[in-house]
């Protein structure tokens, strides 16, 4: 079959529609093509298996949850201070919150991976190369705050995204605020 990269980006972008509306236990081949509008068939094609398939989301939510490079270029003439490091931080929550299905895709993927090994290999592998990305850019930008402080933003951000994509505890209070406030208090 030739490749088709634009028909498999629609086929996971539907893969990952129907994981956050549905759940892990919804995410079915036939599912992405009701969602994709495609033939019954298609998703098979190009994913043959379920693990194929997640690594294809996890591959697209890379994707989509990729920095845009203007952002992360580090600013001409500024210094490398808490404030920058707090705008790079509202900067992953605002691609996080940007389009919900692929924040609550993530929650389902990791979800899942506590019951699957495959998932959790696929899903793992990525957030460490993550990670790792983050630790070093962090790094090398000079920035405050180094792998234990970049950890505990990660898990920080991870509750900040689940809090507001279910029941938020307090609906006034920004998450620029909580970005802050996090920045603040942990980078002394």
């Amino acid at each position: 079959m030739v490749r088709n990269d634009d028909r498999r980006s629609a086929l996971a972008d539907a893969g990952i529609r129907v994981l956050a509306e549905e759940g892990a236990r919804g995410l079915t081949h036939r599912a992405v093509d009701a969602a994709a509008g495609t033939p019954r068939g298609t998703a098979s094609n190009y994913f043959a298996t379920r693990d194929a398939l997640i690594t294809a989301l996890v591959d697209r939510i890379e994707e989509r949850l990729a920095p845009n490079p203007d952002t992360v270029a580090p600013p001409l003439g500024r210094a490398p201070d808490r404030a920058l490091f707090a705008e790079y931080l509202r900067d992953v929550v605002r691609r996080l919150s940007a389009d919900p299905h692929v924040s609550l895709a993530l929650f389902e993927l990791r979800l899942e991976a506590s019951r699957r090994p495959s998932v959790a290999e696929t899903l793992g592998a990525w957030r460490r190369r993550a990670f790792e990305d983050d630790v070093a850019f962090n790094s090398s930008a000079g920035l405050p705050g180094g792998r234990i402080e970049l950890a505990l933003f990660h898990y920080a951000i991870d509750g900040i995204m689940l809090d507001r994509l279910t029941t938020p505890i307090d609906d006034n209070l920004s998450i620029d605020t909580v970005v802050d406030e996090f920045v603040t208090r942990l980078l002394r």
